[in-house]
Protein backbone atom coordinates (compact mmCIF):
# COMPACT_ATOMS: atom_id res chain seq x y z
CA UNK A 1 0.00 0.00 0.00
CA UNK A 2 1.62 3.29 -0.44
CA UNK A 3 2.51 5.37 2.24
CA UNK A 4 1.37 8.86 2.74
CA UNK A 5 2.86 11.82 2.60
CA UNK A 6 6.12 13.08 5.25
CA UNK A 7 4.18 15.07 8.37
CA UNK A 8 4.29 18.17 7.47
CA UNK A 9 2.96 19.82 10.48
CA UNK A 10 3.94 18.59 13.68
CA UNK A 11 1.21 18.79 16.71
CA UNK A 12 2.79 18.98 20.50
CA UNK A 13 5.89 17.39 19.44
CA UNK A 14 9.21 17.10 22.06
CA UNK A 15 12.51 17.48 20.71
CA UNK A 16 15.45 17.49 22.83
CA UNK A 17 17.58 20.38 22.71
CA UNK A 18 21.37 20.16 22.57
CA UNK A 19 21.15 20.65 26.60
CA UNK A 20 18.86 17.45 27.04
CA UNK A 21 16.12 19.57 27.87
CA UNK A 22 12.76 19.04 26.30
CA UNK A 23 11.62 22.34 24.32
CA UNK A 24 9.02 22.50 21.71
CA UNK A 25 8.95 24.22 18.07
CA UNK A 26 7.14 27.14 17.35
CA UNK A 27 4.67 25.13 15.36
CA UNK A 28 3.84 22.74 17.52
CA UNK A 29 3.35 25.07 20.31
CA UNK A 30 1.04 27.27 18.12
CA UNK A 31 -1.06 23.90 17.63
CA UNK A 32 -1.34 23.93 21.12
CA UNK A 33 -2.69 27.31 21.74
CA UNK A 34 -5.17 26.25 18.48
CA UNK A 35 -6.09 23.01 21.08
CA UNK A 36 -6.40 25.20 24.07
CA UNK A 37 -8.18 28.33 21.98
CA UNK A 38 -11.17 25.71 21.08
CA UNK A 39 -11.50 23.86 24.03
CA UNK A 40 -14.02 25.77 25.87
CA UNK A 41 -16.27 25.05 22.66
CA UNK A 42 -15.44 21.16 23.08
CA UNK A 43 -16.48 20.55 26.72
CA UNK A 44 -19.71 22.55 26.20
CA UNK A 45 -20.53 20.32 23.29
CA UNK A 46 -19.22 17.73 25.51
CA UNK A 47 -21.68 18.48 28.52
CA UNK A 48 -24.67 19.15 25.79
CA UNK A 49 -24.16 15.27 24.18
CA UNK A 50 -23.46 14.05 27.57
CA UNK A 51 -26.63 15.11 28.81
CA UNK A 52 -29.03 14.16 26.13
CA UNK A 53 -27.74 10.64 24.75
CA UNK A 54 -30.08 8.97 21.80
CA UNK A 55 -29.93 5.55 20.67
CA UNK A 56 -29.19 3.45 17.86
CA UNK A 57 -30.90 5.06 14.79
CA UNK A 58 -32.75 7.76 17.08
CA UNK A 59 -30.10 10.48 17.02
CA UNK A 60 -31.91 13.11 15.05
CA UNK A 61 -30.94 15.70 18.17
CA UNK A 62 -27.14 14.87 18.37
CA UNK A 63 -26.82 14.67 14.08
CA UNK A 64 -28.49 18.00 13.94
CA UNK A 65 -25.87 19.27 16.34
CA UNK A 66 -22.97 17.95 14.92
CA UNK A 67 -24.03 19.16 11.39
CA UNK A 68 -25.20 22.54 12.40
CA UNK A 69 -21.95 22.77 13.67
CA UNK A 70 -19.82 21.77 10.87
CA UNK A 71 -21.76 23.72 8.49
CA UNK A 72 -20.96 26.84 10.27
CA UNK A 73 -16.92 25.67 9.67
CA UNK A 74 -18.19 25.61 5.90
CA UNK A 75 -18.26 21.90 5.41
CA UNK A 76 -20.76 20.51 2.84
CA UNK A 77 -22.90 18.54 5.30
CA UNK A 78 -25.63 15.98 4.22
CA UNK A 79 -27.95 14.71 6.99
CA UNK A 80 -29.99 11.27 6.57
CA UNK A 81 -27.37 9.06 5.33
CA UNK A 82 -28.58 5.79 6.35
CA UNK A 83 -30.97 6.77 9.02
CA UNK A 84 -29.71 9.32 10.92
CA UNK A 85 -26.17 9.85 9.85
CA UNK A 86 -24.12 13.00 8.33
CA UNK A 87 -21.19 13.03 5.86
CA UNK A 88 -19.52 16.05 6.00
CA UNK A 89 -17.16 17.61 3.55
CA UNK A 90 -14.16 20.01 2.89
CA UNK A 91 -12.92 20.07 -0.22
CA UNK A 92 -9.49 21.97 0.07
CA UNK A 93 -8.06 21.57 -3.41
CA UNK A 94 -6.02 19.11 -5.47
CA UNK A 95 -5.78 15.66 -3.34
CA UNK A 96 -6.76 12.30 -1.48
CA UNK A 97 -9.93 12.29 0.72
CA UNK A 98 -9.50 11.10 3.99
CA UNK A 99 -12.65 10.21 6.03
CA UNK A 100 -12.61 10.86 9.90
CA UNK A 101 -15.38 8.76 11.86
CA UNK A 102 -17.47 8.67 15.35
CA UNK A 103 -20.55 7.47 16.51
CA UNK A 104 -23.99 9.28 16.98
CA UNK A 105 -25.51 6.65 20.09
CA UNK A 106 -25.80 5.91 23.21
CA UNK A 107 -26.51 2.97 25.38
CA UNK A 108 -29.97 1.86 27.05
CA UNK A 109 -28.14 1.90 30.66
CA UNK A 110 -28.91 4.05 33.98
CA UNK A 111 -26.26 6.62 34.38
CA UNK A 112 -24.67 6.18 37.87
CA UNK A 113 -21.77 8.77 37.30
CA UNK A 114 -22.93 11.43 39.81
CA UNK A 115 -21.83 13.83 37.54
CA UNK A 116 -23.30 17.11 37.75
CA UNK A 117 -23.94 16.97 33.84
CA UNK A 118 -25.45 13.07 34.28
CA UNK A 119 -28.24 12.21 31.75
CA UNK A 120 -31.20 11.21 32.98
CA UNK A 121 -32.81 11.35 29.79
CA UNK A 122 -35.54 8.04 29.82
CA UNK A 123 -37.55 6.57 26.84
CA UNK A 124 -39.89 3.96 25.34
CA UNK A 125 -38.38 0.92 23.67
CA UNK A 126 -40.09 -0.87 20.94
CA UNK A 127 -42.14 -2.84 23.67
CA UNK A 128 -42.65 0.34 25.32
CA UNK A 129 -40.80 -0.31 28.14
CA UNK A 130 -39.16 2.81 30.07
CA UNK A 131 -35.58 2.85 29.57
CA UNK A 132 -32.67 5.02 30.76
CA UNK A 133 -30.15 6.41 28.61
CA UNK A 134 -26.78 7.21 28.62
CA UNK A 135 -23.34 7.49 26.97
CA UNK A 136 -21.57 4.95 29.03
CA UNK A 137 -19.45 3.95 25.89
CA UNK A 138 -17.61 7.33 25.41
CA UNK A 139 -19.30 8.27 21.95
CA UNK A 140 -20.11 11.25 23.15
CA UNK A 141 -16.51 11.80 23.85
CA UNK A 142 -15.84 10.63 20.22
CA UNK A 143 -18.13 13.42 18.69
CA UNK A 144 -16.52 16.65 20.11
CA UNK A 145 -13.12 15.58 19.24
CA UNK A 146 -14.10 14.67 16.05
CA UNK A 147 -15.92 18.46 16.24
CA UNK A 148 -12.69 20.13 17.33
CA UNK A 149 -10.39 18.04 15.03
CA UNK A 150 -12.85 19.46 12.22
CA UNK A 151 -12.50 22.78 13.61
CA UNK A 152 -8.83 22.82 13.42
CA UNK A 153 -8.55 21.27 10.01
CA UNK A 154 -10.83 24.20 8.57
CA UNK A 155 -9.03 26.85 10.58
CA UNK A 156 -5.48 25.39 8.63
CA UNK A 157 -6.70 24.79 5.52
CA UNK A 158 -3.59 26.37 4.37
CA UNK A 159 -1.69 23.45 5.75
CA UNK A 160 -3.07 20.70 3.88
CA UNK A 161 -4.36 19.99 0.24
CA UNK A 162 -7.69 17.43 -0.51
CA UNK A 163 -11.08 16.54 0.69
CA UNK A 164 -11.97 16.18 4.52
CA UNK A 165 -14.54 13.38 4.88
CA UNK A 166 -16.04 13.74 8.15
CA UNK A 167 -18.39 10.86 9.22
CA UNK A 168 -21.28 11.04 11.81
CA UNK A 169 -22.15 7.30 12.07
CA UNK A 170 -25.46 6.18 13.77
CA UNK A 171 -26.02 2.70 15.39
CA UNK A 172 -23.05 1.23 16.31
CA UNK A 173 -23.81 -0.44 19.57
CA UNK A 174 -26.30 -2.46 17.59
CA UNK A 175 -23.65 -2.85 15.09
CA UNK A 176 -25.76 -1.86 12.42
CA UNK A 177 -25.11 1.99 11.37
CA UNK A 178 -22.00 1.44 9.53
CA UNK A 179 -23.49 -1.27 7.24
CA UNK A 180 -26.42 1.33 6.60
CA UNK A 181 -24.49 4.01 5.38
CA UNK A 182 -22.64 2.20 3.17
CA UNK A 183 -26.23 0.94 1.43
CA UNK A 184 -26.76 4.33 1.29
CA UNK A 185 -24.28 5.10 -1.02
CA UNK A 186 -21.03 6.32 1.40
CA UNK A 187 -18.54 5.31 -0.80
CA UNK A 188 -20.32 6.29 -3.96
CA UNK A 189 -22.66 8.99 -3.53
CA UNK A 190 -20.02 10.52 -2.10
CA UNK A 191 -15.88 10.79 -2.76
CA UNK A 192 -14.03 7.76 -1.97
CA UNK A 193 -11.21 7.88 0.87
CA UNK A 194 -8.04 6.26 0.74
CA UNK A 195 -7.95 6.16 4.42
CA UNK A 196 -11.02 5.86 7.20
CA UNK A 197 -9.76 6.48 10.63
CA UNK A 198 -11.52 6.41 13.94
CA UNK A 199 -10.86 6.48 17.70
CA UNK A 200 -12.06 5.20 20.77
CA UNK A 201 -12.15 5.60 24.13
CA UNK A 202 -10.11 3.58 26.10
CA UNK A 203 -10.28 2.32 29.73
CA UNK A 204 -6.80 0.55 30.33
CA UNK A 205 -4.55 3.54 29.26
CA UNK A 206 -3.82 6.37 31.02
CA UNK A 207 -5.35 10.03 29.55
CA UNK A 208 -3.08 11.20 26.82
CA UNK A 209 -1.98 7.77 25.88
CA UNK A 210 -2.61 6.22 22.25
CA UNK A 211 -2.78 2.56 21.51
CA UNK A 212 -3.04 1.08 18.07
CA UNK A 213 -2.53 -2.44 16.88
CA UNK A 214 -1.81 -3.23 13.48
CA UNK A 215 -4.24 -6.28 12.33
CA UNK A 216 -7.15 -7.81 13.40
CA UNK A 217 -8.15 -5.80 16.39
CA UNK A 218 -11.45 -6.26 17.29
CA UNK A 219 -13.27 -9.61 17.63
CA UNK A 220 -16.57 -10.09 14.72
CA UNK A 221 -19.46 -10.42 17.20
CA UNK A 222 -22.41 -12.70 16.43
CA UNK A 223 -26.26 -13.21 18.78
CA UNK A 224 -27.46 -16.49 18.58
CA UNK A 225 -31.18 -17.29 20.15
CA UNK A 226 -32.06 -20.68 21.21
CA UNK A 227 -35.01 -22.10 22.13
CA UNK A 228 -35.42 -25.20 23.65
CA UNK A 229 -38.72 -27.13 23.70
CA UNK A 230 -39.81 -29.69 26.23
CA UNK A 231 -43.29 -30.87 27.80
CA UNK A 232 -44.10 -29.45 30.66
CA UNK A 233 -45.98 -30.52 33.58
CA UNK A 234 -45.75 -31.24 37.43
CA UNK A 235 -42.61 -30.41 39.03
CA UNK A 236 -43.30 -33.70 41.74
CA UNK A 237 -43.66 -35.79 38.24
CA UNK A 238 -41.16 -34.89 36.14
CA UNK A 239 -41.25 -38.83 34.63
CA UNK A 240 -44.41 -37.46 32.90
CA UNK A 241 -42.63 -34.40 31.34
CA UNK A 242 -39.34 -33.49 29.17
CA UNK A 243 -37.97 -30.81 31.15
CA UNK A 244 -36.29 -28.09 28.79
CA UNK A 245 -34.43 -26.86 32.27
CA UNK A 246 -32.42 -29.21 32.18
CA UNK A 247 -31.48 -29.85 28.35
CA UNK A 248 -30.92 -26.02 28.58
CA UNK A 249 -28.53 -26.84 31.47
CA UNK A 250 -26.47 -29.48 29.87
CA UNK A 251 -26.59 -26.90 26.23
CA UNK A 252 -25.01 -24.79 28.50
CA UNK A 253 -21.92 -26.59 29.34
CA UNK A 254 -21.71 -28.40 26.11
CA UNK A 255 -21.61 -25.00 23.96
CA UNK A 256 -18.47 -24.68 26.38
CA UNK A 257 -16.60 -27.42 24.95
CA UNK A 258 -16.76 -26.13 21.32
CA UNK A 259 -14.03 -23.24 22.37
CA UNK A 260 -12.01 -26.16 24.51
CA UNK A 261 -12.14 -28.88 21.99
CA UNK A 262 -13.14 -27.82 18.79
CA UNK A 263 -11.60 -24.31 18.16
CA UNK A 264 -8.25 -24.04 17.37
CA UNK A 265 -6.61 -22.73 20.89
CA UNK A 266 -4.11 -20.28 18.91
CA UNK A 267 -7.75 -18.49 17.25
CA UNK A 268 -9.18 -16.28 20.01
CA UNK A 269 -12.62 -17.14 20.91
CA UNK A 270 -15.69 -16.52 23.50
CA UNK A 271 -19.11 -18.00 23.67
CA UNK A 272 -20.73 -16.69 26.17
CA UNK A 273 -24.53 -17.40 27.23
CA UNK A 274 -25.80 -14.20 28.58
CA UNK A 275 -29.35 -14.92 29.49
CA UNK A 276 -31.25 -18.08 30.19
CA UNK A 277 -35.00 -17.60 30.77
CA UNK A 278 -37.70 -20.71 31.21
CA UNK A 279 -40.39 -21.33 33.51
CA UNK A 280 -42.78 -19.09 36.20
CA UNK A 281 -42.74 -21.09 39.41
CA UNK A 282 -41.35 -23.10 41.65
CA UNK A 283 -43.30 -26.73 40.98
CA UNK A 284 -44.03 -26.11 37.45
CA UNK A 285 -41.92 -27.67 34.40
CA UNK A 286 -42.18 -25.26 31.24
CA UNK A 287 -42.30 -25.73 27.34
CA UNK A 288 -39.92 -24.00 26.61
CA UNK A 289 -36.49 -22.33 27.40
CA UNK A 290 -34.63 -19.52 26.21
CA UNK A 291 -30.54 -18.69 25.89
CA UNK A 292 -29.51 -15.81 24.42
CA UNK A 293 -25.61 -16.08 23.49
CA UNK A 294 -22.68 -13.98 22.27
CA UNK A 295 -20.02 -15.25 19.92
CA UNK A 296 -16.56 -13.56 19.20
CA UNK A 297 -14.11 -14.41 17.34
CA UNK A 298 -11.49 -12.95 15.32
CA UNK A 299 -10.75 -15.88 12.55
CA UNK A 300 -13.69 -15.80 10.12
CA UNK A 301 -13.22 -19.58 8.90
CA UNK A 302 -13.07 -20.13 13.29
CA UNK A 303 -16.62 -17.84 12.91
CA UNK A 304 -18.14 -19.86 10.44
CA UNK A 305 -17.20 -23.17 12.40
CA UNK A 306 -18.17 -21.82 15.85
CA UNK A 307 -22.04 -21.09 14.73
CA UNK A 308 -22.28 -24.29 12.91
CA UNK A 309 -21.19 -26.56 16.20
CA UNK A 310 -23.51 -24.09 18.26
CA UNK A 311 -26.68 -25.40 15.89
CA UNK A 312 -25.44 -29.09 16.24
CA UNK A 313 -24.66 -28.55 20.10
CA UNK A 314 -28.28 -27.50 20.55
CA UNK A 315 -29.80 -30.38 18.28
CA UNK A 316 -27.82 -32.60 19.97
CA UNK A 317 -28.51 -32.28 23.38
CA UNK A 318 -32.52 -31.66 22.27
CA UNK A 319 -32.39 -35.43 21.21
CA UNK A 320 -30.40 -36.66 24.11
CA UNK A 321 -33.14 -34.94 26.29
CA UNK A 322 -35.88 -36.50 24.50
CA UNK A 323 -37.14 -33.14 23.44
CA UNK A 324 -40.57 -33.40 21.13
CA UNK A 325 -38.87 -31.16 18.72
CA UNK A 326 -35.35 -29.58 17.41
CA UNK A 327 -34.63 -26.58 19.31
CA UNK A 328 -35.24 -23.16 17.05
CA UNK A 329 -31.56 -21.63 17.01
CA UNK A 330 -31.74 -18.32 15.44
CA UNK A 331 -28.35 -16.97 14.38
CA UNK A 332 -28.30 -12.64 13.86
CA UNK A 333 -25.17 -12.00 11.71
CA UNK A 334 -23.35 -9.01 13.92
CA UNK A 335 -20.00 -7.39 12.69
CA UNK A 336 -17.01 -9.09 11.01
CA UNK A 337 -13.75 -8.06 13.09
CA UNK A 338 -11.99 -4.72 13.09
CA UNK A 339 -8.93 -5.27 11.00
CA UNK A 340 -6.44 -2.29 10.74
CA UNK A 341 -4.18 -2.44 7.66
CA UNK A 342 -0.92 -3.21 9.48
CA UNK A 343 1.75 -0.54 7.06
CA UNK A 344 -0.71 1.94 7.55
CA UNK A 345 -1.20 1.31 11.07
CA UNK A 346 2.46 1.58 11.76
CA UNK A 347 2.76 4.52 10.05
CA UNK A 348 0.45 6.53 11.88
CA UNK A 349 2.04 5.06 14.83
CA UNK A 350 5.27 6.90 13.52
CA UNK A 351 3.24 10.03 12.69
CA UNK A 352 1.81 10.30 16.37
CA UNK A 353 5.23 9.24 18.04
CA UNK A 354 6.68 12.34 16.72
CA UNK A 355 3.55 14.53 17.18
CA UNK A 356 3.00 13.33 20.51
CA UNK A 357 6.06 11.92 21.64
CA UNK A 358 7.14 8.43 22.06
CA UNK A 359 5.80 7.62 25.51
CA UNK A 360 2.25 8.73 24.86
CA UNK A 361 2.12 5.83 21.96
CA UNK A 362 2.24 2.38 22.52
CA UNK A 363 1.00 -1.18 21.16
CA UNK A 364 -1.61 -2.95 22.81
CA UNK A 365 -3.76 -6.00 22.44
CA UNK A 366 -6.12 -6.84 20.48
CA UNK A 367 -9.75 -6.97 22.30
CA UNK A 368 -12.82 -9.39 21.73
CA UNK A 369 -14.67 -6.71 21.99
CA UNK A 370 -16.46 -6.02 18.90
CA UNK A 371 -16.78 -2.48 16.44
CA UNK A 372 -18.92 -2.11 13.50
CA UNK A 373 -15.85 0.50 12.01
CA UNK A 374 -15.27 -3.45 10.49
CA UNK A 375 -17.39 -2.69 7.65
CA UNK A 376 -15.45 0.38 5.67
CA UNK A 377 -12.12 -1.48 5.62
CA UNK A 378 -14.73 -4.68 4.79
CA UNK A 379 -15.92 -2.22 1.89
CA UNK A 380 -12.41 -1.64 0.55
CA UNK A 381 -10.52 1.13 1.89
CA UNK A 382 -8.05 1.13 4.53
CA UNK A 383 -8.62 1.35 8.04
CA UNK A 384 -6.90 2.44 11.29
CA UNK A 385 -8.68 1.97 14.07
CA UNK A 386 -7.38 3.57 17.45
CA UNK A 387 -7.59 4.00 21.29
CA UNK A 388 -7.55 6.62 23.13
CA UNK A 389 -6.53 6.75 26.74
CA UNK A 390 -8.84 8.08 28.72
CA UNK A 391 -8.46 7.08 32.81
CA UNK A 392 -6.76 9.38 35.18
CA UNK A 393 -2.87 8.12 35.65
CA UNK A 394 -3.02 8.46 38.99
CA UNK A 395 -6.11 6.58 39.49
CA UNK A 396 -5.45 3.74 36.86
CA UNK A 397 -1.56 3.35 38.80
CA UNK A 398 -3.10 3.02 41.78
CA UNK A 399 -5.82 0.79 40.87
CA UNK A 400 -2.83 -1.60 39.26
CA UNK A 401 -1.38 -1.57 42.38
CA UNK A 402 -4.69 -2.28 44.60
CA UNK A 403 -5.93 -4.50 42.16
CA UNK A 404 -9.44 -2.91 42.84
CA UNK A 405 -11.04 -2.81 39.01
CA UNK A 406 -11.93 0.59 37.83
CA UNK A 407 -15.42 1.27 35.53
CA UNK A 408 -15.00 0.65 32.24
CA UNK A 409 -17.08 0.96 29.04
CA UNK A 410 -20.82 0.10 29.18
CA UNK A 411 -20.50 0.62 33.06
CA UNK A 412 -22.97 3.15 34.49
CA UNK A 413 -19.80 4.41 36.70
CA UNK A 414 -18.13 4.99 33.49
CA UNK A 415 -16.83 8.78 32.98
CA UNK A 416 -14.16 9.19 31.18
CA UNK A 417 -10.97 11.94 32.21
CA UNK A 418 -12.56 14.89 29.98
CA UNK A 419 -10.04 17.60 29.51
CA UNK A 420 -6.87 15.55 28.84
CA UNK A 421 -8.76 12.70 26.75
CA UNK A 422 -10.09 15.40 24.74
CA UNK A 423 -7.42 17.03 23.85
CA UNK A 424 -5.08 14.18 23.09
CA UNK A 425 -7.78 12.85 20.95
CA UNK A 426 -8.25 16.01 18.90
CA UNK A 427 -4.54 16.50 18.88
CA UNK A 428 -3.35 13.08 17.28
CA UNK A 429 -6.55 12.69 15.21
CA UNK A 430 -5.12 16.52 13.95
CA UNK A 431 -1.62 15.10 13.19
CA UNK A 432 -2.87 12.04 11.23
CA UNK A 433 -5.03 13.96 9.22
CA UNK A 434 -2.95 16.55 8.20
CA UNK A 435 -0.07 13.79 7.65
CA UNK A 436 -2.19 12.31 5.15
CA UNK A 437 -3.58 15.43 3.51
CA UNK A 438 -0.05 17.10 3.56
CA UNK A 439 1.40 19.01 0.55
Amino acid sequence: MKRFGHLSVVLLMTIVAAHGQATKPESAVASARQVNAIYPEVEALYIDLHRNPELAFHEQQTAGKLAERTRALGYEVTTGVGGTGIVALLRNGAGPTVMLRTELDALPILEKTGLAFASTVVVKDASGNATPVAHSCGHDLHMSAWFGTAKLMAENRQRWHGTLMLVGQPAEETVGGAAAMIKDGLFTRFPRPVLALSMHDEPSLPSGQVGFHPGYFRASADAVDITIFGVGGHGAVPQDSVDPIVIAARTVLALQSIVSRENNPLDAAVITVGSIHGGTVRNIIPDEVKLQLTVRTFNPQARKKLLAAIERVAKGEAMVGGAPREPLVKIDEGTDAVYNDPELTNHIAGVLREALGAEHVVEMPASMTSEDFSQYGLAGVPSVLLHIGAVDPAKLAAAKQSGVKLPGLHSPQWAPDREPTLKAAIAAETAILLDALSK
